[in-house]
């Protein structure tokens, strides 16, 4: 079912959009060739951008395993869904749970069109989507009361879009408002874009950002990568769940590998309500 905002726009293939560029990273078949002229102008300053695609996805499974597997959440509110890929947030959750009950949100119109994709959930289960945008958090949490019960605890999944605000306090004001509208025991999952030198030298740092002057450019939402302080500061009132705010490959590998895996340009970090 859709909900939201009239989700009948025109797609605009004029411009690059996020979510049909990290597609094309992750290799999908849903983008237009600005897309992908973008995604590659990316690659070619900034190489690492298709791994840090690969392990933003990656780090939604294991995260999303955790949530429901070990800590027991059987709701999820996953804002910013974009394209369907592999191991959408309903497939793991509902693997672990079967009875888990997921929303998506997105105001992507080509996201919307593909929106069937995402809502076969298991009989058990329940999925819906919601036409909406992040930066009012207030209709996502009326749209999602539709099938989520928020007098019980919901995992909130940010992943890849609070870097598509600008505004550091409105960032924050979104994240605000919906860990306010969800009971004690629920989890906010996030990773977010930096340029971090510590995550790979000063020099790759560097360009990483050219890379992302160039993408911003021509982007339809620009991207604004943040300190690790400053992501560190949406965990804010929360019990960050070990190993902490940490580069998106270091949270919790699934691979047992001698030291720790190599950094990519990304944090992620999940926090508990109590």
């Amino acid at each position: 079912m859709y909900r939201g905002e009239d989700p009948r726009q025109v797609i605009d293939n004029t411009v690059p959009h996020s979510a049909r560029v990290w597609n094309y990273l992750l290799g999908g078949k849903d983008h237009y060739e600005v897309d992908r002229r973008a995604a590659d102008a990316y690659k070619e300053t900034f190489p690492q951008i298709t791994d840090i695609a690969r392990t933003d996805r990656a780090f939604l499974g294991r995260a999303v395993h955790y949530l429901a597997a070990e800590a027991g959440v059987r709701q999820f509110l996953d804002i910013g869904t974009g394209l369907p890929t592999m191991n959408n947030t309903h497939e793991v959750a509902q693997r672990a749970a079967p009875s888990a009950r997921i929303v998506y949100v997105d105001n992507d119109p080509m996201v919307l069109t593909h929106a069937r994709a995402l809502l076969t959930s298991t009989p058990e289960g329940s999925c819906d989507y919601i036409h909406a945008d992040l930066r009012n958090p207030e209709a996502i949490v009326a749209g999602a009361a539709d099938t989520l019960d928020f007098t019980r605890p919901v995992a909130l999944t940010l992943l890849g879009i609070l870097h598509f605000l600008r505004d550091y306090d409105e960032a924050r004001r979104v994240v605000r408002h919906l860990l306010e509208a969800v009971p004690q025991g629920s989890y906010l999952a996030l990773t977010h874009a930096t340029l971090d030198p510590s995550l790979g030298g000063t020099e790759v740092a560097a360009q990483n950002r050219r890379a992302q002057d160039q993408y911003n450019a021509s982007a339809a939402v620009p991207l604004t990568p943040r300190t690790r302080e400053e992501i560190e500061g949406f965990f804010e009132g929360l019990e960050v769940i070990e190993p902490g705010v940490v580069s998106m490959s270091r949270w919790r590998p699934e691979e047992a590998v001698e030291g720790a895996p190599p950094a990519v340009f990304g944090y992620c970090g999940v926090g508990w309500k109590g």
